[in-house]
């Protein structure tokens, strides 16, 4: 398809988003998605949520409560909608995303930002290799085979300051207990994003304009992203370097922690065990070991290039956020938010 451009479409279009509709606006990222997109002051956003939800919702924003299983409505709600944004936990019912799809198509929202916030599905090995990466596809494809809107992926890596909290489990660290187990030899350096660059992230994409003004415009603009992944970090570290963070912020040394040291595919096998023994902790070993293998594929800075740059986003102090993850562990904030 040829080049398009802003000038040369019919009078009345709009090359800029203005009407944004979110699910999950509470949660994880969803919130500080919420929180970067008002802070741009362009948009209007709407949070779409269940009938009978108690979550509470951010201020500044309009709130549907809808029936996921009532099409029509759901597909009102989403009407006059520029983008979609679905943000869900692992655990959400299969066919929600469907079903917000679906409505999405039926009410014409041209943009859709399916539930990827992770790594990189657009790689097929590590997608096989996580199992959940796989699962992402039908939708992506469920969006291109109805035909009404375009989708983008936001491959972010995993949440810093969430998995450094997060226990032994994801990036190694037990913080409050002073443990750390390498995973290998702890060099292995992998792409990962705090939560307000997600954030950020997703707001300057749908800041972006649509298509270029003309032939001399060369600035970045929403179609150049059109069914493919955007490729953000605020990261590129190795678990040894998280420690040399960590060791700064509390003021400790080496010898005040317990280091151990695990092979990283043999914790990638005992997670899928886990996971065939109906143990869904497994999932996480799984999702996280994949992304230390040495093929690179949890380090979407070498291996795609970041569009940080084309995005306009800043760069951040890595012992900031380990301050933050460390604060989180001991004040019960990270326990609060669970896997």
């Amino acid at each position: 398809m040829s080049q398009q451009y802003a000038s040369t479409q019919p009078a009345g279009f709009k090359n800029h988003i203005e009407n944004i509709a979110i699910v999950g606006a509470a949660g994880y990222s969803g919130k500080y998605i919420v929180s970067a997109i008002l802070n741009n002051g362009k948009q209007k956003v709407t949070a779409i949520t269940r009938e009978g939800s108690t979550s509470q919702m951010p201020s500044g924003i309009e709130v549907k409560k809808v029936n996921y299983d009532d099409h029509a409505a759901l597909t009102e709600a989403l009407r006059g909608q520029d983008a979609l944004i679905i943000t869900m936990g692992v655990r959400a019912p299969p066919d929600q995303q469907t079903k917000l799809i679906e409505a999405a198509a039926a009410a014409g929202v041209p943009w859709i930002l399916p539930n990827e916030f992770g790594g990189d599905n657009a790689n097929e090995s590590y997608r096989k290799e996580t199992g959940i990466g796989e699962h992402k596809t039908q939708y992506r494809e469920l969006i291109e085979k109805l035909g009404k809107s375009s989708w983008i992926g936001i491959c972010c890596g995993f949440w810093y300051e969430f998995s450094l909290g997060g226990g032994e489990g994801c990036y190694g660290f037990d913080l409050k207990n002073r443990s750390l187990t390498l995973f290998g030899d702890g060099t292995q350096a992998i792409s990962t994003s705090t939560l307000p660059q997600v954030g950020r992230g997703v707001a300057n994409l749908l800041g972006l304009k649509i298509l270029r003004d003309d032939e001399e415009d060369k600035s970045p603009c929403l179609s150049d992203f059109k069914n493919r992944f955007a490729y953000i970090a605020s990261f590129v570290v190795s678990q040894k370097d998280m420690l040399a963070s960590v060791l700064r912020v509390t003021k400790t040394e080496e010898k005040d922690w317990k280091i151990t040291h695990g092979g990283i595919k043999e914790r990638h096998e005992k997670g899928n065990e886990m996971m065939k023994a109906g143990d869904y902790t497994g999932m996480y070993m799984v999702l996280y070991m994949r992304s230390f293998f040495p093929d690179q594929a949890g380090n979407h800075s070498v291996t795609r290039g970041l569009d940080n740059e084309k995005l306009g986003l800043p760069k951040e102090d890595l012992d900031e956020f380990t301050g933050l993850a460390v604060q989180w562990v001991l004040d019960g904030t990270r326990e609060r938010y669970g896997q």
